[in-house]
């Protein structure tokens, strides 16, 4: 994607995009990331990087990586499915217990690189304002839909030159407003854009 002119907003937590290549700078992590661990509480505004704890934690129980990275069930199958107690992770400021930096509660923490991804998504929609663009939205179910869907209906309706497409599987849907400059796909999402990516090299 280098070069493009894009940015993605998810609330998803799982690193899909950084893993595929896309700019991390682009990227804008609504609900947290699996990648960080935050105090329990949320006391400390703090997020703090956890890879180096995942690998020790999976080679402690004797899952190997192959080549790619990805945690492989050894040949013998047998792994301890549970961690040494010295590796519990605790906070590196004051040892307090930590969980993953997932919004589930008013604990979550939006720490500076939280605040930072927000600023560079609102300058990015700032600067293309007016422009030709495509909201794409895939697979954003009912759970959150503020988030990204209600938006990107409301920034296309207020867009003339803006086309919103969204790509859901039972949910493909739009506001009658803005119908005219929709897209609506009602499918998987993986197979459709497979087919889309089969039909780019044609």
């Amino acid at each position: 994607m280098s070069g493009k002119n894009y940015f993605v907003i998810t609330t998803n937590v799982d690193h899909c995009f950084q893993r595929t290549g896309f700019e991390k700078p682009r990227l804008f992590y609504t609900q947290g990331d699996y990648g960080l661990f935050q105090r329990a509480d949320g006391k400390i505004g703090k997020t703090y990087d956890n890879k180096s704890w995942v690998m020790k934690a999976m080679a402690a129980q004797r899952f190997i990586p192959d080549e790619d990275g990805v945690f492989r069930v050894p040949k013998d199958r047998l792994v301890a499915m549970r961690i040494p107690h010295e590796l519990i992770p605790t906070c590196p400021d004051d040892g307090a217990p930590v969980s993953m930096n997932l919004r589930v509660d008013d604990s979550f923490v939006e720490d500076a690189g939280w605040h930072a991804a927000a600023e560079r998504y609102a300058a990015f929609l700032q600067s293309n304002k007016g422009r030709h663009v495509l909201f794409l939205e895939i697979g954003i179910g009912r759970n959150t839909p503020m988030i990204v869907k209600y938006p990107f209906w409301a920034m296309t309706a207020e867009n003339p030159n803006a086309v919103y497409a969204c790509l859901n599987y039972s949910e493909a849907v739009c506001p009658e407003q803005i119908r005219a400059r929709s897209i609506c796909i009602d499918g998987d999402s993986g197979e459709v854009l497979k087919e889309l990516a089969r039909d780019s090299r044609v």
